[in-house]
């Protein structure tokens, strides 16, 4: 007896439901089944590696938009070519025409056009950051002076030269550009 009234008193509840809630569209099933190679985490190398990959590409990025052909900074047209940054003492300048600073990095860009040379000299920089190269020394040449006048304009524009100056005759002369890089802390992620 109580079995009839259990079912009895069920049916009632469920009429009820379907009374209360009216017409309602059934679920679909979107369970999703994940493949049992992609679930598994990563390990922390793969982590690392693609961090890594994607501050490099981040990185080069930043370091190639400083650069405007359009830009022409104010630099002295007679005797060598040289430039200091307004809060740089002057007298790092000097220390670049001493030899007082070796070059830890030289680009030669011999047979590069405009575009290339940007490039590389966009990629010198970011190296000066990653290997803590303080001094680096740019042959542009003579040539048809196309470098030689547009080298100094891209490196006024980055914020991480501090100085440059013609070189010494050991490191190119007239042909060639020392410059001082300013280099961020070590611990802090570039």
């Amino acid at each position: 007896m109580k079995d009839i009234f259990q079912k009895s008193n069920d049916n009632v509840e469920e009429k009820l439901f379907q009374q209360a809630t009216g017409k309602v569209k059934p679920l679909k099933v979107d369970t999703i089944h994940f493949d049992k190679k992609l679930s598994k985490p990563k390990s922390k190398y793969q982590l690392k590696n693609s961090l890594q990959s994607t501050l490099q590409h981040k990185n080069k990025a930043h370091a190639q938009f400083h650069f405007s052909d359009e830009f022409e900074p104010n630099l002295n047209k007679q005797g060598p070519m040289k430039y200091v940054r307004a809060d740089v003492d002057s007298f790092e300048a000097k220390n670049l025409r001493r030899s007082v600073y070796k070059p830890d990095l030289i680009l030669d860009l011999h047979g590069l056009d405009q575009h290339q040379a940007k490039q590389e000299i966009a990629a010198l920089l970011y190296a000066c950051q990653k290997e803590h190269a303080q001094c680096v020394c740019i042959i542009h040449g003579l040539g048809s002076k196309i470098l030689k006048n547009k080298v100094p304009h891209w490196l006024v524009q980055h914020p991480d030269v501090m100085a440059f100056h013609q070189a010494p005759l050991e490191w190119g002369g007239n042909g060639a550009l020392l410059a001082l890089i300013e280099l961020k802390d070590k611990f802090t992620r570039m």
